[in-house]
């Protein structure tokens, strides 16, 4: 016989659950925990991926509005780490949108010496908040802190003068081709790649490699805002993991990611 445990009813007897269906309940509601869990996780996924496209909307309105303080010019893009055999040269021409290194910089110091932040100073726009990562020391020791920033703007846009055999476009209504609503603008950066602000991409001819990783945080995805202002989620064909830069391709998929993206670049010069 199993021990039955009682409770105190409103009229004075006692009744009571065995332990058996005490079990089963407890059962029960495990599964029904194990089933909504996943569809839990989702809709915070899904709440995240909102949160950051709001976040590249306000980026994008920050580069809306220097447009229009500036006559036409589009924010200065100029601060690059360039990978090259023997070491990394820093490339940097005056004011950019935002200087500095993201996986080491411990304070908004950098954010605020870029042009945009003046339209805007609620430092977390420029942090995706699915983004887990940490500052580091150069050496790769890890703080418990988050970084300031997740997001790059691409090459098309302004880009380092001294990289001048990369195209891109300087002023706002030169952007032609591709029209302003195709070409990317800001784009959420995988965290174990992400270092300078500038988002580089391979062109046709230049050999099938990511330069710069996109983020592969939101559902196998990444945010990216247009030249127009809209914003955008998209879900890359194949996971984005970091392994070197540059990084060849994975597979035919991740090719076709590649292409994705190049088409939301300049490709030629004027």
């Amino acid at each position: 016989m199993f021990p039955r445990i009682y409770k105190i009813c409103r009229s004075g007897q006692r009744s009571g659950f065995t332990l058996v269906e005490l079990l089963v309940v407890i059962a029960v509601i495990a599964i029904l925990a194990a089933l909504l869990l996943p569809s839990l996780a989702k809709s915070k996924e899904r709440a995240l991926r909102t949160a950051c496209l709001n976040n590249l909307k306000q980026m994008q309105t920050c580069w809306h509005l220097y447009v229009s303080d500036h006559n036409d010019r589009l924010p200065p893009n100029n601060f690059v780490y360039l990978a090259v055999p023997t070491n990394i040269v820093v490339l940097a021409n005056g004011k950019t949108w935002c200087p500095g290194n993201t996986r080491v910089d411990t304070t908004l110091t950098n954010l605020q010496a870029g042009v945009l932040w003046r339209y805007n100073t609620a430092h977390k726009i420029y942090h995706c908040p699915s983004d887990r990562s940490t500052v580091e020391t150069p050496e790769g020791r890890r703080f418990k802190m988050p970084r300031t920033r997740s997001y790059n703007m691409s090459q098309s846009i302004n880009g380092a003068p001294e990289l001048d055999y990369i195209p891109s476009f300087a002023t706002l209504t030169s952007i032609l081709n591709p029209a302003p609503h195709q070409l990317c603008a800001f784009i959420d950066v995988h965290e174990d790649e992400i270092t300078d602000s500038l988002f580089g991409i391979t062109l046709d001819g230049w050999g099938d490699q990511w330069v710069d990783l996109p983020a592969n945080r939101h559902s196998q995805g990444a945010n990216l805002s247009f030249a127009d202002g809209h914003v955008e989620y998209w879900r890359w064909k194949t996971p984005k993991v970091f392994r070197t830069i540059p990084q060849n391709m994975e597979d035919e998929r991740d090719l076709q990611d590649l292409r994705r993206l190049r088409r939301a670049a300049k490709m030629r010069p004027d």
